[in-house]
């Protein structure tokens, strides 16, 4: 791997750990960070094999309420980096991806405690009245995100081919990567319980008990339950008689200004 590689995987691997924390450019998804990574190894269609298939597996990873979700922009930079600079087959690719997930959310949960020091910081700038130095406390925590991505990308861009990125990998005892990857589950759990808790909508809890035994007792992927709740959803409003109230309350209002309009044309 040549040196202006490595330092366009560094530059990337930082834009889409910035990504992850924004979730605006989604430059940290499976499919377009790691056909970029391809792409900058010269094996953009690999890059694209890889990326489809852990955005398939990334699709319900975000981040809910306080729950951080497993990072997808580390575990695709660094898989594609493996499977093309080191001739790994893809499953490969898509085994060692998970760990490297659940390793990257413990390096983000890292990052944003961190990062409080950068928000205190800044409203020291705010009392100050000091606009600038508030700039800076933004930047430099988005930064610490950004080197989060890309100092491991660069690390692993750096040694592979020598065997230690291997010996690495296999050295970590299963019991670890599962307990994090179980850690992980729990975490984004946790976020949909405070977010439900905090919405108060109590009258939707059956469906979401009824979610969970589809999925347990089902094959459907996600893209399947999220066809059934959203035709759920659909059925919901239109027997509900609350939406119906609703939508009558116009026509009902309509309909009396029409009477009266009459009767004041009769009088």
């Amino acid at each position: 791997m040549s040196s202006i590689q490595i330092l366009l995987i560094f530059i990337f691997a930082t834009i889409a750990g910035m990504g992850s924390c924004l979730d605006e450019m989604q430059t940290h998804r499976p499919l377009i960070a790691c056909t970029v990574t391809g792409l900058i190894l010269g094996d953009m269609t690999t890059g694209i094999i890889i990326g489809g298939t852990l955005e398939m597996m990334a699709l319900g990873w975000m981040n809910i309420g306080a729950a951080i979700a497993p990072d997808a922009a580390l575990a695709s930079v660094i898989s594609t980096i493996l499977v093309i600079a080191s001739h790994q087959d893809v499953a490969t690719g898509i085994a060692i991806a998970m760990p490297l997930a659940a390793a990257g959310q413990v390096l983000a949960i890292i990052c944003k405690t961190v990062s409080v020091v950068f928000q205190h910081k800044a409203d020291d700038y705010a009392e100050e009245g000091n606009l600038f130095g508030i700039d800076l406390c933004n930047y430099g925590a988005l930064i610490l995100q950004g080197l989060r991505v890309g100092i491991p990308a660069l690390l692993v861009a750096m040694t592979v081919g020598t065997g230690a990125v291997e010996n690495m990998l296999s050295a970590i005892p299963p019991v670890i990567s599962g307990g994090l990857q179980v850690a992980g589950g729990f975490i984004v759990v946790v976020g949909y319980a405070m977010v439900i808790n905090m919405m108060g909508a109590q009258y939707l809890m059956p469906f979401f008990f009824l979610g969970f035994v589809v999925a347990a007792f089902t094959n459907f992927n996600l893209v399947a339950l999220g066809v059934i709740g959203l035709v759920a959803a659909v059925v919901y409003i239109q027997l509900n008689p609350k939406y119906q109230a609703v939508a009558a309350a116009p026509a009902a209002a309509a309909a009396s200004s029409s009477d009266d309009d009459l009767d004041d044309e009769l009088d």
